[in-house]
C-alpha cells in the first residue's frame, strides 16, 4: 500500500501510533495541515489494540468525512471483533476507503511460510534453520520477514541458510538477545541470566518485549509438564510441541528442575510481571524482572538492578 501510494505521489509519511493516552488530535492536525514537503501525504497510523475509544472513533470519523484530497490514510490495527466492526468509526471507514484482513501465520506453520519467503528471495533455508527462526521470532510476523532479508543481504553462496547461518544472525541483533536471555532461563544459568538481563536493559530494550519472550516458553514448558505428569512421554512430546532436537537438551534441564506445580508457580510470577507493567501492581519492573528469571534458574539469590 505504501509503495503504491508512493507511485500516486504521496511523498511524504507521517507515522502515528496509538498507546495509551494517545492525542488524538495530533490525527485532526495532519489532516487539516498543508504538507511541508510534498503535494500529497500519507497518515500511517499503527492502532495494534484495534479500538480507539471515544475519542478515535469521533476523530477517524472526521478523518473519514473531511479529509483533504491530498491526504490519504493507512490504517494498521489489531485483530478486530465482531462488536468492533459494527463500530460507527468503521463503519465509516469502510465506506469511506477499502478493507483488508490478513489472518496471522499459526506457530505450526510458520516453518513452511518462512522456508516459502526464503524461496522467493532465491534462499534455501532448511527445516533446522526455519524451527530456529521461528522460535525466535514467533509472535512478531515483521521481525521474522526482517531477519529473512537480512539473511539475504549477508548474501550466502549458492544461497543456502543453515541453522549456524540463522543463530550468527540473530545472535548479531541485539533486539533479539532477549531470546539468549531465555535460554540462560532454561539452563539453569543464574549467573549468566542476570548478566543477559542488565545487558538488555543498557541496551534500552523495552521490559514488555522480554516478559513477552519468558511467557512464551514458560507456557510452553507448563503445558509440557502436565503432560509428562500425565505420563506421555517426552519424545513424544516434543513432536507435538515442535520442539527440535537441538533445544531439547534446554528444555529436558527446565522440565527436570520443576514439575507441574513449579511451572505452575513460575506462570504466576510471569502473571505478576505482567500486571506491573500495566501498573495493576507496585513493583519495580527490572528487579521484579531479575527476581522471576532467578527464580527460572531455581536460585533464590536476588539483588537489586542499579
Amino acid at each position: 500500500v505504501r509503495a503504491a501510494a508512493l507511485v500516486l505521489g504521496f511523498e511524504e509519511r507521517l507515522v502515528l501510533t496509538v498507546e495509551p493516552k494517545f492525542d488524538w488530535s495530533r490525527l485532526d492536525e495532519a489532516a487539516n495541515s498543508l504538507s511541508l514537503f510534498a503535494a500529497r501525504r500519507l497518515i500511517d497510523l499503527r492502532m495494534p489494540g484495534g479500538k480507539p475509544g471515544d475519542a478515535g472513533s469521533q476523530a477517524l470519523a472526521r478523518f473519514c468525512a473531511s479529509a483533504a484530497a491530498d491526504t490519504a490514510m493507512l490504517l494498521i490495527c489489531g485483530r478486530l471483533d465482531g462488536r468492533t466492526r459494527q463500530a460507527k468509526w468503521f463503519k465509516a471507514i469502510e465506506k469511506a476507503g477499502r478493507l483488508a484482513a490478513q489472518k496471522s501465520v499459526p506457530q505450526h506453520q510458520l516453518p513452511a511460510w518462512i522456508r516459502a519467503r526464503a524461496r522467493a528471495k532465491g534462499l534455501n533455508i532448511d527445516q533446522d534453520a526455519a524451527m530456529l527462526l521461528t522460535h525466535y521470532t514467533e509472535g512478531n510476523l515483521l521481525a521474522t520477514a526482517q531477519e529473512i532479508d537480512k539473511l539475504e543481504l549477508l548474501g550466502s553462496e549458492p544461497g543456502a541458510i543453515s541453522y549456524d547461518d540463522v543463530a550468527g544472525s540473530i545472535t548479531d541483533n541485539a533486539r533479539f538477545n532477549v531470546y539468549t536471555l531465555v535460554d540462560h532461563c532454561l539452563a539453569g544459568d543464574a549467573a549468566k541470566a542476570a548478566r543477559s538481563l542488565t545487558g538488555l536493559r543498557h541496551e534500552g530494550i523495552e521490559p514488555v518485549i522480554i516478559v513477552w519472550a519468558l511467557a512464551n516458553q514458560v507456557r510452553t514448558l507448563y503445558g509440557l509438564s502436565r503432560a509428562v505428569a500425565a505420563g506421555r512421554p517426552r519424545a513424544q512430546l516434543f513432536k507435538s510441541f515442535r520442539i527440535w532436537s537441538q533445544r531439547a537438551p534446554l528444555v529436558n534441564s527446565a522440565l527436570d528442575r520443576f514439575g507441574e506445580r513449579g511451572w505452575a508457580a513460575r506462570l504466576q510470577e510471569i502473571a505478576r510481571l505482567d500486571r506491573i507493567l500495566k501498573g495493576r501492581e507496585s513493583g519495580f519492573i527490572w528487579s521484579s524482572l531479575e527476581q522471576t528469571c532467578l527464580s527460572l534458574c531455581n536460585t533464590s539469590y536476588v539483588r537489586v538492578l542499579a
